[in-house]
């Protein structure tokens, strides 16, 4: 199986430097073998010369022989190659073995090669079948014959496999050497990336969506001159504009949020003056004009509208600063069951299901809140969905959380408002919302309210499935 490259900076530095000394030393290698063969042949073909054919030519002329009458291998080193060549036929061929000369038997394909040796005196590379590899050289003899004379290559080739050996310990050293020293020198050199790094994945992770956020230091620039050091001080000047940014939309949620509090909480006297006042003269004993009796319950109507709404900003604006909420063991399963049945009451063409544990569920929390957050979830369902909508509420006891469920098989939600489903005066239905009262922030305290339990809130929808799914820590 091959493996992958390496994906960080400092492994690609790393292996790109062994890589290249490794380019390196093979080239050393190869250019010192190929210089010292040629040094070895070069010395092997000055013997040649200097033999000029002795040997060989003792093979067949008695003048050539020595005092025993043997062929002449005086001066001749071991393994000395001697053949006597005649209109193109090999007459004679032997080796001094140990100042001892044996014949060496021919086949046909090393008579053909050495009958192809041109009688120039220049050395040629052959290999006998017999013998292995030889440097031999051709001279013309007195009787126009043909005298070759070899000498053994198993000496330059053995030199040269021991440098190979040698090289190959010795580059083999210092490609570890260099990786381990080289790795240490690119870790040490890319320390500064790494702050930067680190600072940036530190900035990555930070909940910049919303909230107060606290931006890191600045990171030291060592020297600005340097890649990594502009790569620093171009990430100490962005993040010094993000926190600026983040700083003013800070300010100004908070503003926003203390303008929601105050307005809310200044409407609600007026708001429950108007509703009180419209009631008292709905109860005027005497006769009412019908349009005026219709003036008043629109009145009412939609004073009362207006205090839900007031409260429901009031809610959103206290969980937006923080304020506690209570920490009480809640029945989660009673919840479900009473706001199931007022659900039916308000809207008996629905079929509302549920799907409970045999045993209680109980949570630590707000029990009006969580009360109002399946409250809200069953009137989302209720006021978004047809009649004949088959609407399941399922609760689920886990070890450490808990989880809620409120499915439709209704008509769905567009995508184009998924994302921002939990937002504040979001409506799937504008014109139909404002018809049934809603004010656009029921899944807004939703997601605020379980959120301040320590919880998450989401939804999945499509055309005939829609749930939304509430978990809280138990």
């Amino acid at each position: 199986m091959r493996r992958p490259p390496p994906h960080t900076l400092r492994g690609q530095l790393t292996t790109g430097l062994v890589l290249l000394l490794a380019a390196a030393c093979l080239a050393v290698g190869l250019t010192t073998a190929f210089a010292l063969q040629g040094f070895l042949v070069r010395r092997l073909d000055q013997q040649l010369t200097a033999s000029g054919g002795r040997f060989p030519a003792s093979l067949e002329h008695e003048a050539a022989r020595d005092a025993d009458n043997r062929p002449d291998s005086r001066g001749q080193a071991d393994s000395t190659f001697g053949a006597r060549l005649l209109n193109g036929r090999v007459t004679q061929a032997a080796v001094v073995d140990e100042q001892n000369v044996r014949k060496v038997p021919l086949t046909a394909d090393d008579r053909r090669t050495l009958a192809a040796v041109p009688d120039d005196g220049e050395g040629r590379s052959v290999r006998l079948s017999a013998l292995g590899g030889y440097r031999i050289a051709a001279v013309t003899g007195d009787d126009r014959d043909v005298l070759i004379t070899g000498l053994p290559l198993h000496p330059v080739e053995e030199t040269l496999h021991r440098l190979e050996a040698v090289e190959g310990v010795v580059f083999g050293a210092a490609l570890l050497a260099t990786g381990v020293a080289g790795a240490l020198w690119v870790r040490v050199s890319l320390r500064p990336l790494r702050r930067v790094t680190k600072q940036a994945v530190g900035v990555a992770r930070l909940p910049l969506a919303s909230g107060e956020v606290a931006m890191p230091d600045p990171l030291p620039v060592t020297d600005p001159r340097t890649e990594v050091g502009q790569v620093g001080t171009a990430l100490n000047r962005m993040l010094g504009h993000i926190g600026d940014a983040l700083a003013r939309r800070q300010a100004s949620e908070e503003r926003l949020r203390h303008f929601a509090a105050d307005a809310s909480h200044e409407l609600r006297t007026p708001v429950a003056n108007i509703r009180g006042h419209a009631e008292l003269a709905l109860r005027h004993h005497g006769p009412v004009p019908a349009g005026v009796r219709h003036a008043l319950e629109r009145i009412q109507s939609e004073s009362g509208r207006m205090s839900h709404l007031v409260d429901d900003l009031l809610l959103l604006a206290r969980l937006d600063a923080g304020r506690p909420l209570d920490h009480e063991p809640v029945d989660l399963t009673l919840l479900v069951l009473d706001a199931t049945d007022d659900a039916r009451a308000a809207s008996p063409g629905h079929r509302w299901l549920l799907d409970l544990p045999e045993e209680p569920v109980t949570v630590t929390g707000d029990a009006h809140r969580l009360q109002q957050v399946i409250g809200n979830l069953l009137a989302n369902a209720r006021v978004h969905t047809p009649d004949g909508t088959e609407v399941t509420v399922r609760l689920r006891a886990e070890a450490a959380e808990v989880r809620l469920a409120v499915t439709d098989n209704g008509p769905g939600i567009p995508d184009a408002l998924l994302p921002e489903i939990f937002g504040r005066f979001v409506r799937t239905d504008p014109s139909r919302s404002r018809a049934t009262g809603s004010t656009g922030l029921g899944l807004a305290i939703v997601r605020a309210v379980v959120t301040a339990h320590g919880g998450t809130a989401d939804v999945v929808s499509r055309p005939g499935h829609t749930a939304f799914r509430v978990s809280l820590p138990r």
